[in-house]
């Protein structure tokens, strides 16, 4: 046994041994954090054998079928690591896996995982001890297949209305935000990072909020950060909670902040937001890796080849990005496989092999520290038994159930006998609340569930990004008018952004916020047969005029906002006093 494989020597000791028997090259691959994705139950993803061969030995999962096919896939990598040289084993991540949000580029579903709400939602439950509950019930699921790294939660704050990643953060109110990613934290890494944690890497640091007319970084047309009202110190506080809770790893955001001071190049390349405010001001001495694809596209399956994200340095040579990337601390290239990236880096003198030491110290101190050096395989037997257990999809659907918001409105009272019309719920489901019926004419009450609206595009990766007007289209709001005219209208909306409702709440009988939750849940809501405790994780506007002339950076800066954040009740301090229904 070699001293770094000794599990009773100190981490430190056996981070440094194994780092004084590495060579250049595989120090460069511990630095790749790729991905593997796969559809077939019967096949692993392809390349595995060639990248681990070549040393890289982090990949970020994506779309994969079962849960025992992704255990039986970490044990295939995990073999094929035991036999390279140093038999370093492979650490597997993955984005959010327990919501409703499908997007190749920020979340899945599938797999068998319970679901709760979208991060949004469990903000929405104002209940820390819950969100603490149900990130360590996901955190076993994760293990259960392998996964080691939580590639969230978000830190970000909703303060552009129109950005297409609300639905993964916690909210507009730092103070709100900052509990839940405390809580969140907890729940997935524990009281210390161990054998039975899952790291989270909190993103995107310095804060991906206040994007610039609300598009998103994954566009060159969303690169820009922008701090109309001078507040980007607000935006790190969630950042200061999450780093206080002993977060493991961070991940830079896209963006290019502008007008604060910085280097104004995307944050994964600028030394003034990782080696300035994170390392230094903050201290932070974690694995530092950026978001995925800065320095070449990849290919998506079902999507396509995704372009660069390279903002403000698209112009120079490949080495020099990578040469910046290094300078600025970064620790791991996210999406990338060509660990020769960095070795040319050094051996070309523009780096340091120092410098490359200090970024494999403190990955391979995260390896140690999960216990993977001691054993990092699974039963794909026990995947399939734990994963999407009963006790733990009924604590999802607690969590479910408890971000429900009412907004306004009330069922009026009716007989055994009513009559219910319905839109995008199962009509089985409805069965149970009425006698479900075709025509709304027909009916005593429509039950509605909607979507918030948005502009669709025609991007590869673009349609999956809820972008533009957060008003309904006028064929669609007519539609909705016609609807109440003939019948009591519930409505429930999915907030995955603060949607303009102010002419639906007109119309709607009851009407409701959801931010992922199953039908009959909604329907109980609905029908008064459970309570709704929900409270709005962010303001909603009453026109697309108020979004357009606030501010991006500033929270709760819609001119009389429709319902406040915190909506039924109070809301959080420095916004004014609460509506007490819908402004007219």
């Amino acid at each position: 046994m070699e001293p770094y494989e000794n599990p009773g020597l100190p981490i430190e000791e056996r981070v440094a041994d194994l780092l004084a028997r590495m060579t250049l090259a595989e120090k460069a691959a511990l630095m790749c954090h790729g991905r593997i994705a796969g559809r077939r139950a019967d096949a692993f993803p392809t390349d595995c054998e060639a990248l681990t061969g070549l040393g890289v030995s982090h990949f970020l999962v994506m779309s994969a079928p079962t849960a025992p096919v992704m255990a039986r896939w970490n044990n295939h990598l995990q073999d094929l690591a035991a036999g390279t040289r140093l038999g370093i084993p492979v650490t597997l991540s993955s984005d959010p896996r327990h919501g409703f949000g499908d997007n190749p580029a920020a979340a899945h579903t599938g797999g068998g995982f319970s679901r709760g709400p979208e991060p949004i939602g469990l903000a929405a439950t104002n209940d820390p001890g819950l969100v603490r509950e149900f990130a360590a019930a996901a955190a076993r699921e994760l293990r259960a297949v392998g996964i080691r790294v939580a590639v969230h939660p978000m830190a970000d704050l909703a303060t552009e209305p129109r950005w297409a990643r609300i639905a993964g953060t916690f909210g507009e109110d730092a103070e709100r935000v900052s509990r839940m990613l405390a809580a969140y934290i907890g729940g997935m890494q524990g009281a210390a990072l161990g054998a039975e944690s899952v790291a989270c890497m909190v993103k995107h640091f310095p804060g991906g909020g206040p994007v610039a007319g609300g598009e998103d970084p994954h566009f060159a047309y969303g690169r820009l950060q922008v701090y109309p009202g001078g507040r980007f110190e607000h935006h790190l506080r969630p950042f200061e909670a999450a780093l206080a809770a002993g977060v493991a790893q961070v991940m830079p955001a896209y963006g290019i902040p502008v007008g604060v001071g910085l280097a104004e190049v995307g944050s994964g390349f600028n030394r003034d937001v990782i080696a300035g405010l994170l390392r230094g001001r903050y201290g932070f001495d974690g694995v530092v890796c950026t978001d995925f694809n800065l320095l070449r596209g990849m290919p998506v399956p079902g999507v396509g080849d995704l372009p660069a994200r390279n903002w403000g340095v698209e112009h120079l040579p490949l080495a020099e990005q990578v040469r910046l990337l290094l300078d600025a601390d970064v620790d791991q290239f996210g999406g990338e496989i060509r660990p020769g990236l960095i070795v040319d880096a050094v051996r070309s003198g523009a780096v340091a092999e120092a410098r490359i030491d200090a970024s494999a110290r403190r990955i391979l101190r995260d390896k140690f520290r999960l216990g993977l050096f001691e054993d990092p395989y699974v039963d794909p037997d026990a995947a399939e038994e734990l994963v999407g257990r009963p006790r733990t999809r009924a604590l999802g659907r607690r969590a479910q159930r408890r971000s429900l918001v009412r907004l306004h409105g009330e069922v009026p009272a009716h007989g055994p006998d009513r009559k219910v019309y319905v839109e995008n719920i199962d009509p089985e489901s409805a069965s149970r609340y009425g006698t479900v019926v075709d025509r709304p004419a027909d009916a005593d009450l429509a039950v509605l569930r909607l979507n918030a609206p948005y502009e669709p595009r025609e991007g590869l990766l673009e349609r999956y990004f809820h972008a533009g007007s957060l008003e309904f289209p006028a064929p669609e709001s007519a539609r909705l008018r016609e609807l109440a005219a003939l019948v009591p209208l519930a409505v429930c909306v999915f907030l995955d952004r603060p949607a303009v409702l102010t002419e639906l709440a007109d119309v709607a009988s009851v009407l409701l916020a959801d931010f992922g939750a199953d039908d009959d849940l909604v329907l109980d809501a609905v029908f008064g047969r459970a309570p709704v405790d929900g409270r709005l994780p962010f303001d909603l506007p009453s026109s697309m005029r108020a979004v357009e002339e606030s501010r991006e950076d500033v929270p709760f800066d819609t001119r009389d906002p429709l319902f406040r954040c915190g909506h039924p009740g109070p809301p959080p301090a420095g916004t004014s006093e609460p509506s007490t229904g819908p402004v007219r």
